[in-house]
């Protein structure tokens, strides 16, 4: 993974750990055990969710730039499954609010997403990255054409 990639993951994950902690005291106070309970899950399911995705593809991109639309569209369809499975063997939880959950959810999918805003901003990452060591022939030019 690369330095740049670290601090981006790293930025999301401070905005969705404090977030996270702002909605479980409002759950807390709102419905006391269960609602801590249900933002808990809530914000940590969604911070896995994005936290996983950005994991995933720092290494596909680390050893095979070439195949990062496939890889991300394939991260992303196996983390919906994921969460699909997970909501199914939540549905009839007695000790989950499912509102505070989704609420959950949602608070780390916003904070996730503002800390990595925030975190490409910082970064500045290179779009173009051009080798500075090159010769003449690598640029088109060669020796005999100027004789």
């Amino acid at each position: 993974m690369q330095p740049n990639d670290a601090r981006i993951i790293r930025g999301a994950a401070l905005f969705t750990a404090v977030a996270g902690v702002i909605a479980l005291v409002a759950a807390t106070v709102l419905r006391g055990s269960e609602g801590a309970v249900s933002v808990g899950l809530g914000v940590l399911v969604g911070g896995l969710f994005f936290a996983s995705g950005q994991f995933a593809l720092a290494k596909v991109v680390h050893h095979r730039p070439d195949l990062l639309m496939a890889a991300a569209v394939f991260v992303y369809t196996t983390k919906i499954l994921l969460l699909l499975v997970l909501l199914v063997v939540l549905r009839d939880a007695s000790f989950l609010d499912g509102q505070l959950f989704a609420a959950g959810v949602f608070v780390a999918m916003v904070s996730w997403l503002a800390g990595q805003i925030q975190g490409n901003l910082k970064v500045k990452t290179p779009y173009v990255v051009t080798d500075q060591n090159t010769d003449t022939t690598a640029r088109g030019t060669d020796d005999k054409a100027t004789d």
